[in-house]
């Protein structure tokens, strides 16, 4: 009997490594879906510009019309054998994902001021000039609305929390451990 390929889902805060911990997975072999880039593809379709606020709305717009965990859903049509999962944002979306063979949730995180400064360096619209404004935009991210974002549910039913404060040599050896 073949055992089915491990889908390692990955939800976070902005600038904690999702996208570092992704690369990782991704050259041991693992294939790589993002919900955001579905949102993308909705922006690109209604020739909207591809900032942060807008992905926020256009997620929050999506959840609202087809269902809480549209995202997820969509996605997994489009896994074959071991696969990253990045951006997962609603706990109706780790809800879904959960009840699939084989998938584990790594929360990713670091504190504000270190993530901050990574994505400054990032070089995308992150609708932040200033610390204050980064953890203000944040704040976004974790409502309570049903069919919006809930970083931090999702963060807490996660199956493991790995915190990203050191050097990549050390985020590397932490996500060694779920390959």
């Amino acid at each position: 009997m073949r055992v089915k390929e491990k889908i390692i889902g990955l939800t976070g805060t902005n600038g904690s490594g999702k996208g570092v911990a992704a690369e990782f997975f991704m050259s041991h072999g693992y294939a790589y879906l993002s919900l955001s880039d579905l949102i993308r593809e909705e922006l690109r379709k209604q020739n909207l510009e591809i900032s942060r606020n807008n992905l926020i709305r256009m997620g929050n717009h999506l959840r609202k019309k087809y269902g809480a965990d549209i995202l997820a859903r969509r996605t997994m049509k489009h896994v074959r054998g071991k696969t990253i999962i990045d951006s997962i944002r609603n706990p109706q979306e780790v809800e879904y994902l959960q009840n699939q063979e084989n998938f584990i949730l790594l929360a990713i995180d670091a504190p504000p001021e270190v993530r901050y400064e990574r994505v400054l360096t990032r070089g995308r619209d992150e609708s932040a000039q200033t610390l204050e404004a980064f953890i203000a935009k944040e704040k976004e991210e974790m409502t309570d609305q049903e069919k919006g974002q809930q970083l931090q549910r999702c963060m807490r039913m996660a199956n493991h929390l790995i915190l990203n404060e050191g050097t990549l040599e050390e985020f590397h050896r932490k996500l060694e451990a779920y390959l």
